[in-house]
């Protein structure tokens, strides 16, 4: 483990009431970013499930076929379904 704290944690023995006030601030806004980071939340889960896709198209190449055909078919039917809904 790292000998640093992760930056929404508040390290204890800060006596003075205005670096307390700041250390505060500074781990709150930290948590904000890390929760409203839309777009580096989302980069990560992708990189998880590709190598998660990865591993089951390895180990089971069957099941990763099927996997696609399911998931093709469903955008093109919801894609059509979409289309179909405008169009009228």
């Amino acid at each position: 483990m790292s000998s640093e704290h992760a930056p929404t944690v508040v390290p204890s023995g800060i006596n003075d009431p205005v670096q307390l006030a700041r250390a505060e601030l500074k781990a709150a806004l930290a948590a904000i970013e890390i929760k409203a980071n839309y777009p580096k939340r989302i980069s990560e889960a992708s990189s998880r499930i590709a190598a998660k896709a990865r591993t089951i198209a390895e180990k089971k190449p069957v099941v990763a076929l099927t996997g696609i055909i399911v998931g093709s078919a469903a955008l093109g039917t919801a894609v059509w379904g979409i289309a179909r809904s405008i169009s009228r």
